[in-house]
C-alpha cells in the first residue's frame, strides 16, 4: 500500500487532517503530479454535493477507473444503501475510525491492484528468455 497518491475531499480542516496524517502516518506518499489511487469524497460538500462529484468523475476516461470512498456524517442504512448504489467503491461514516478507515483503504487498493495485474496485458519474452 505504500507510495500510492490518495486524494481527499473534505470540507471539515479537521476531518482533512485526520484522514491526512492517518495516511501518512501509515506510508501513504502524496505525489501532486502523479494519478490518484484512491480518492476519499466527502459527500456533503458545499456547492456541489459528493454523489454528483462522483458522478462526474465517472464520465471522463482519465477519472472513471480510480476508486472513490464516500465519507459522511449520514450514517442510516438508507445512507448507506444510496451511496454504494451510486457506485461509490466504499463507505465510511464519520466521526472517521483511524481502523476502518485503513482497513477500507488497504481494500480497495488492494482490490484494484489486483484488477490491474489481471488486466496486464502479457509481455513477450526476451530472447534470453527461450
Amino acid at each position: 500500500m505504500a507510495g500510492e497518491l490518495v486524494l481527499i475531499i473534505e470540507d471539515n480542516p479537521l476531518n482533512m487532517k485526520l484522514a491526512r496524517d492517518v495516511l501518512v502516518f501509515n506510508g501513504i506518499v502524496i505525489a501532486c503530479k502523479r494519478e490518484p489511487a484512491l480518492i476519499l469524497m466527502d459527500i456533503q460538500l458545499p456547492g456541489m454535493d459528493g454523489v454528483t462529484a462522483f458522478k462526474q468523475l465517472r464520465k471522463y476516461p482519465e477519472t472513471q477507473h480510480i476508486p472513490v470512498i464516500a465519507l459522511t456524517a449520514s450514517a442510516m442504512l438508507t445512507d448507506r444503501k444510496v451511496i454504494l448504489a451510486a457506485g461509490f467503491d466504499g463507505y465510511e461514516t464519520k466521526p472517521i475510525s483511524v481502523r476502518k478507515l485503513l482497513d477500507s483503504v488497504r481494500t480497495v487498493i488492494d482490490k484494484r491492484a489486483k484488477v490491474t495485474q489481471r488486466a496486464a496485458p502479457a509481455t513477450a519474452p526476451d530472447e534470453g528468455d527461450v
